[in-house]
């Protein structure tokens, strides 16, 4: 009877190592050998067998039910100030909210003023504008620390359409009455608003112009299309600001001078003001030339000291303030009016005026200018929105801040008020004094409720000149961008460019214009960068299997028969010609010509044996060449048999880039060359079997065809073991 080890005996021990020695070798062999294995993964299957019908009824009960939940959902995502004002933290924000509400009113009674100069309205209707903005975006809005408000730009657009309509209605401009004859009616004319005088057509045309922009933001936030504001880039939207500030500045300088010149219209009005101020030169009145020097000497300086020390002083100091009341005494004291012709705010009213419907026989006239006002005022309030949410950690919902911002100008528009949007300097302001929510917003509202029941008349004699220096001051920030031009062009070339034309054009050329041709320029931006993409040369690192461009790191090894490349853009109509030169002359072969070459040839060979003229061995070599395809890379000659495209960069494919890519596949295999698609996206992948990419070609395996691989790596091992000594892949 044999006997039995016992366990763990040394016997016992010596069989165990061994098995596992075994299988150890075993198991490396078998993980070798998976390695060589192309990776495969299976595709979650999509859901399908549902019609257009299917989808559309799922949306509208999803969109249309109504229950409690969704009601109340519903209602306080339209009035956020429901959802915070419960939650309202009184002991630890209502001294933040009441000084910043304080400071930006006490900051908003001269500027209101000032830019309804700007905006062509009488110095009231800023103060209504700034009033109702304030309530209703307390009410509406999302962001807790922007205020919303006159905004200069949007100024400038509204003066630019009043004057336009002022003229064609027939009156005449400011320049040609004399004193305050502005509110004598015009007769004659054709505005289509019976018993109108100057300065109620003028705000007449402005309040159209803001409902039917006020109607334009509402129905963008009905339709979702809130997302438009990414379109509008960072350069874009200050390029456009500082080119219109350039116009804001010229447009106050004949304040500043005192002198009457209407405003130009139509394009480059920045060439014809300039004109306008040169030829009228010795027309300057000298006591509002002397007032503008005096309140400048004192607003710029005092203001560089608010901005140097904003970290220190828990408020602004109200300097602008200051100077309306000094310049204000001074002008009725001194009798600038009467006894220097010098220009004044004139007679505003206490209270408030009757509502008053909008001009529906203008809303044809002004419906383009009132689109570009709104995209100005909605973009302009978003990015800032947004920009003041990421610095405090809170979201804003762009959607509901085209409601809000639509119903600042659809609102106030029965009231006398003009277009409004989110402002940066005061919103600056109101952040630094302790902002936490728009509780400030009805703060500043009641201030200006103040001044317009009380005090407004008190600013009688306020000189314009007085006004145009408070806008011209407040320039400073928009006209600082000029000196960080280089910093933008060391930064970003591209976006500096952007900047360069929008700024250009806008204040050139016309403010609306440049809009336009900014947008325009980005678009074409974008598009030229695809454009410019170069097929890259790829080779491996060393010590990973990790390929790169062989033009930017030094130390890549490159297989012998197989070349890669990889193209950084997506492959559609407009570009796939180029992908196609770009990948040609990157590889060193051109097919089609190389195609031409070899017809050619056997046709001047068949013409040789039809003449009878003896075929010498070369020929004859030649033409029992394999179909490899002999290149000059690398300074080295060598057989090329693969082509691998590393299509990870590829972001889309239309119909005309699959294309590209089977015409590729089938030129270059016409000479003995394969080509593999590695790591395409899934998006690519379906768009590459819809239109037909992965059919089997005529002689090809089917098998072989649909090959995918995730993997660079996985692409070269496979058509590495596919290649044969000859350079034949078919073979």
């Amino acid at each position: 009877m044999d006997s039995v080890p016992a366990p763990g005996s040394s016997s016992d021990k010596g069989s165990a190592m061994l098995h596992g020695e075994d299988s150890c070798t075993a198991v490396e062999d078998g993980g070798e050998e998976d390695q060589h294995r192309p990776l495969i993964l299976e595709r979650i299957e999509k859901e399908t067998g549902r019609t257009w019908r299917t989808v559309l009824s799922q949306r509208l009960r999803k969109h249309c039910s109504c229950t409690p939940e969704k009601a109340k959902s519903r209602i306080l995502s339209f009035f956020p100030v429901l959802q915070w004002l419960p939650r309202y933290k009184l002991r630890d924000w209502i001294l933040g909210d009441v000084m910043s509400g304080v400071i930006v009113g006490i900051l908003l009674v001269p500027q209101s003023i000032a830019y309804s100069l700007l905006a062509n309205q009488d110095p009231i209707y800023g103060l209504y504008t700034s009033f109702f903005a304030s309530i209703i975006y307390a009410l509406l809005g999302t962001s807790r620390h922007i205020s919303v408000g006159i905004f200069g730009v949007l100024c400038l657009l509204i003066g630019q359409v009043v004057d336009r309509e002022l003229a064609l209605a027939g009156y005449l401009p400011e320049s040609s009455l004399s004193g305050n004859d502005s509110s004598v009616p015009l007769a004659g004319n054709d505005s289509g608003v019976v018993g109108c005088d100057r300065s109620c057509y003028a705000i007449a045309v402005g309040a159209t112009v803001t409902f039917t922009a006020g109607i334009y933001q509402v129905l963008m936030g009905l339709l979702q299309v809130g997302f438009v504001s990414v379109y509008l880039s960072d350069s874009l939207l200050s390029g456009f600001a500082t080119g219109a500030s350039l116009t804001i500045l010229t447009s106050q300088i004949k304040y500043l001078l005192g002198l009457k010149i209407p405003r130009p219209q139509g394009w480059f009005t920045l060439f014809k003001t300039w004109y306008g101020l040169l030829s009228n030169l010795g027309n300057t009145n000298v006591c509002d030339l002397i007032t503008s020097l005096v309140c400048l000497a004192v607003l710029i300086p005092t203001k560089e000291l608010n901005d140097r020390f904003k970290s220190k002083l828990k408020a602004p100091i109200p300097f602008e303030l200051f100077v309306v009341i000094i310049a204000t005494l001074a002008s009725h004291f001194g009798h600038f009016n009467t006894e220097y012709g010098s220009g004044v705010a004139g007679a505003i009213p206490t209270g408030f005026l009757p509502p008053q419907m909008p001009t529906w026989s203008l809303i044809p006239n002004v419906a383009v200018d009132a689109f570009s006002i709104a995209i100005v005022g909605f973009a302009i309030t978003i990015s800032l929105s947004e920009m003041f949410a990421k610095k405090h950690g809170y979201t804003v919902d762009a959607n509901q801040e085209m409601y809000a911002i639509g119903f600042c100008n659809i609102l106030p528009s029965f009231f006398h008020c003009f277009t409004t949007s989110a402002a940066l300097t005061k919103t600056l302001v109101k952040e630094s004094t302790g902002c936490q929510t728009q509780l400030s917003g009805l703060i500043s509202a009641l201030l200006l409720l103040l001044v317009l029941l009380v005090i407004a008349p008190l600013f009688y004699s306020l000189q314009k000149c007085v006004l145009a220096a408070i806008i011209v001051v407040n320039l400073r920030g928009a006209l600082r961008k000029f000196t960080d031009i280089p910093c933008m062009w060391h930064a970003n070339r591209i976006d500096a460019f952007i900047w360069l034309i929008t700024m250009a054009t806008s204040a050139l050329v016309n403010t609306e214009m440049g809009l336009l041709v900014g947008v325009l320029v980005s678009a074409f931006c974008v598009l030229g960068r695809t454009q410019r993409v170069q097929v890259l040369k790829l080779g491996r690192a060393m010590t990973r299997e990790h390929y790169e461009d062989l033009a930017s790191y030094k130390g890549l090894q490159t297989h012998p028969d197989v070349a890669i490349f990889r193209y950084e853009a997506p492959i559609y109509y407009a570009n796939q010609s180029l992908f196609k030169k770009s990948l040609y002359r990157c590889v060193g072969l051109d097919p089609v010509k190389e195609k031409s070459r070899r017809v050619k040839f056997q046709n001047s060979k068949l013409q040789e044996e039809a003449a009878g003229v003896p075929t010498s061995k070369t020929d004859e070599k030649e033409a029992e060449a394999p179909a490899a395809v002999t290149l000059m890379m690398d300074t080295a000659s060598h057989y090329l048999r693969r082509i691998v495209i590393d299509c990870s960069a590829v972001l889309f494919l239309d119909t005309a880039g699959v294309n590209a890519l089977k015409e590729v596949r089938k030129d270059y295999g016409e000479l003995g060359v394969a080509v593999e698609l590695a790591q395409c996206k899934t998006s690519v992948l379906d768009t590459l079997e819809r239109g037909g990419y992965y059919c089997n070609q005529k002689g090809g395996d089917a098998g072989e065809n649909r090959m995918i691989f995730f993997t660079i790596e996985d692409a070269v091992r496979h058509v590495e073991s596919r290649s044969t000594p000859n350079g034949d892949y078919k073979s």
